[in-house]
């Protein structure tokens, strides 16, 4: 496991790496909360804490659920209750207020590290995405609609896969550019249209892809 430490306290951040190394547990200290916003994908897991210099880490956690999903443990001096509320409903998969005992951590930590496991490890038929005739076997990339095989690109399917994934959900252009293509430029944003009116005209179902002006995409079966 990789750990992102943000933390802008040298004397936290380092007492940090070090007791998670005794673990064997690999951290990366950031002091900038515009840092994870850019170096998320190399991490497992990150630390976060709200009293930063750049951005405040609820802002910070907002922006990063634009664009990944990667587990977020907030780690902070902050034990107000509406501190905990706000993080936890911007996406934050634990609380905890510091100082916090080592011990603690790590099974907060593990516990984190288990539910991801099993996201990441489902059973073979949960691989299969159903939606009244349009079937999406997200282990094989086939996707079928009354029966018919639907040709799709790489790109197509991985958009498709992403939206089947959260079905009701809104899901942001950032994320879906962040996760397919790696950047979230002009340029990709135009080839971000262009493959999603390929797959919406593929699938032949009007309304199924529906887009959220000023967001993103949902996938409304």
């Amino acid at each position: 496991m990789h750990v992102g430490i943000v933390e802008d306290d040298d004397g936290v951040a380092g007492a940090l790496v070090d007791g998670l190394a005794m673990h064997q547990i690999r951290a990366s200290r950031m002091g900038h909360g515009l840092d994870i916003l850019t170096r998320h994908p190399a991490f497992d897991l990150v630390l976060l804490d709200l009293g930063l210099p750049d951005l405040d880490g609820i802002e910070v956690l907002r922006r990063l659920r634009q664009v990944s999903l990667v587990p977020v443990l907030i780690l902070t001096a902050r034990a107000d209750e509406r501190s905990v509320v706000r993080g936890l409903r911007s996406g934050a998969d634990d609380y905890l207020v510091k100082p916090v005992r080592m011990a603690e951590l790590l099974a907060r930590i593990e516990a984190i590290g288990r539910r991801t496991s099993k996201r990441a490890l489902p059973e073979k038929r949960e691989h299969l995405r159903t939606f009244g005739d349009i079937e999406v076997d997200l282990a094989s990339r086939t996707v079928a609609v009354g029966g018919r095989p639907i040709p799709l690109t790489a790109k197509e399917f991985d958009l498709l896969a992403l939206l089947v994934e959260n079905p009701g959900s809104a899901v942001s252009r950032q994320f879906l550019m962040d996760r397919i293509w790696g950047d979230a430029f002009v340029s990709v944003s135009r080839s971000l249209d262009v493959h999603m009116n390929a797959l919406r005209a593929k699938l032949e179902r009007d309304g199924l892809i529906e887009t959220m002006r000023g967001f993103g995409y949902r996938w409304t079966a």
